[in-house]
């Protein structure tokens, strides 16, 4: 259906941009890098997974699931860790053509280097996970340690290899270059993993000088495997480049070749500069990659596409429409097709900051593309405010954002740190009306109300609404030390800390729908 731009701009992104956010976490300490799956049989089943701080676990994987396009949610969900002072990251989700859902995911500890990628089944839509299996762990190459950021596809073509599960990985981000990407693959349904290799090869080698060759994979609707890593060997090519890796049986064999030259790069370390390769289902050699590029002196959002299956690529286009060169930085990107070929692309914004660092206040904006036109849409605000910087966004963990784009709905997810955390949230939208819901997916505890905090001596929590069976109210020090546990017997409740030093603590209460944790400060 033709569809009218006039009305899109002047109507429905209207009305998404005062759509109103929701928290879907709401922890006081950390949650980050959240990842969104929809089963592509059941478009009312939502799935989301998140890192995010578990009192005496670190970070673990969270997870919590809808099956009513989000009205409902069910309860957070935490993966247990396969060694008990291990700490998770980098979660991804996928569903296969069974209804079977997958999550990827590291468990590890930096120093010593241990521990894995692992890869957990739902057989119940993610209500339930089943047991870890590996799929490359920290001594597999050398020192390398070849479990970062690992992305998962599962091929759901119908074809002869229907259901195999596809990984990519890359070393930890302290090891220098030179370093190569890795891959790995299931064909017994996540049952076991083969063994890894590398994903560059002779003539298509990713070079001596990239520290940090991420690879992007996808999956086209024939079953054809691509992915996109870079390279930079100037016995190949005297620019850097990206190059294409694909494999028409599964990925038994892989064929290279070189895709398109790096126009430009930036020496900023603080931008999250990940990229993403997609495939559209309405069409097996139409594929898009979506990254940050410097042509105009400050990072922009660009995307360049191949509609014949990666052998020649599109000018790239800017996508992003403030007004070029303006020296504001864009970052922060993810985007994805619907089925029937209509695109959303998402990022974090600066345009409307006081600065062009990094480190000034942005929103999380996108732009719709759709299957019949050739232009993206003006752009539109996702998030209800600006949000002020917070030095923890330079930090890892908030690498990635996530959007999908369902049935001419979008669901977008990301961290920000609007109330002095690092917090998910979820804005769905429906192009077709311009209508928005907000889900507060991460927490199933009510307002819980401190006062006065800062405190000199007591502190009073009113727990309002929340159920007071099986609770309890905890003091936690910065060292993850619980120092008090209480029963709770009544809405209102008071902590003495005339006894305890100056500095932060956490109050978290427990009951039988969760937990929630809330910041105190001690004061002289």
């Amino acid at each position: 259906m033709i569809r009218c731009l006039f009305f899109i701009t002047c109507f429905v992104f209207s009305l998404w941009s005062n759509a109103q956010n929701k928290n879907l976490s709401n922890s006081f300490v950390f949650d980050g890098e959240p990842f969104l799956a929809i089963n592509p049989s059941n478009s009312q089943h939502l799935v989301v997974a998140w890192m995010g701080w578990k009192l005496n676990n670190i970070i673990v994987i969270k997870t919590r699931v809808s099956f009513d396009a989000g009205q409902t949610w069910s309860t957070i969900n935490s993966i247990p860790h396969t060694i008990s002072t291990y700490q998770s990251a980098d979660p991804s989700l996928a569903f296969d053509n069974y209804g079977n859902l997958f999550l990827c995911f590291i468990d590890y500890t930096p120093s010593p280097a241990a521990g894995a990628v692992y890869v957990v089944k739902s057989i119940n839509g993610g209500l339930n996970w089943g047991t870890a299996v590996e799929v490359i762990n920290a001594n597999a190459d050398g020192s390398k340690i070849p479990i970062d950021r690992p992305w998962m596809v599962i091929d759901r073509s119908g074809g002869t290899n229907d259901g195999n599960i596809y990984i990519t990985s890359k070393p930890a981000p302290w090891i220098p270059a030179p370093n190569r990407s890795y891959f790995i693959r299931s064909i017994d349904g996540g049952n076991t993993f083969e063994p890894w290799k590398y994903i560059d090869t002779t003539n298509f080698l990713i070079g001596n000088s990239i520290a940090a060759p991420m690879a992007t994979p996808t999956v086209s609707a024939n079953g054809t495997f691509h992915a996109l890593y870079p390279s930079y060997d100037t016995t190949q090519s005297i620019f850097p480049q990206y190059i294409l890796a694909s494999s028409t049986d599964g990925g038994s064999t892989i064929t290279h070749q070189s895709a398109f030259i790096i126009t430009s790069t930036t020496t900023d370390t603080l931008p999250k500069k990940g990229y993403l390769l997609l495939s559209n289902p309405a069409d097996v050699n139409h594929l898009l990659f979506t990254y940050l590029g410097s042509d105009n002196g400050d990072l922009d959002i660009f995307s360049t596409e191949s509609l014949n299956a990666g052998a020649s690529w599109t000018t790239p286009i800017r996508v992003n429409d403030d007004p070029i060169a303006n020296n504001k930085m864009q970052d922060l990107v993810w985007a994805d097709f619907d089925n029937d070929g209509d695109l959303i692309v998402a990022w974090r914004d600066r345009r409307n900051a006081a600065d062009s660092t990094y480190e000034t206040s942005s929103e999380i904006m996108g732009s719709i593309r759709w299957k019949d036109s050739t232009n993206f849409s003006p752009n539109f605000v996702i998030t209800d405010s600006s949000i002020t910087y917070n030095n923890i966004l330079a930090e890892n963990g908030n690498d990635f954002m996530c959007v999908q784009l369902i049935n001419d709905t979008v669901y977008a997810v990301w961290g920000d740190t609007r109330n002095g955390y690092l917090n998910i949230w979820l804005q769905q939208i429906d192009i077709a009306t311009g209508g928005s819901s907000i889900i507060d997916l991460a927490n199933d505890i009510s307002l819980i109300n401190i006062y006065p905090n800062p405190s000199k001596n007591t502190i009073n929590i009113d727990l309002g609404s929340n159920d007071l069976q099986n609770s309890s109210i905890q003091l936690i020090n910065v060292l993850g030390e619980v120092i008090m546990n209480q029963p709770v017997i009544q809405q209102k409740n008071t902590i003495d800390l005339s006894n305890y030093p100056i500095g932060n603590y956490l109050i978290q209460f427990n009951n039988n729908k969760g937990s929630k944790t809330l910041k105190v400060i001690k004061e002289e």
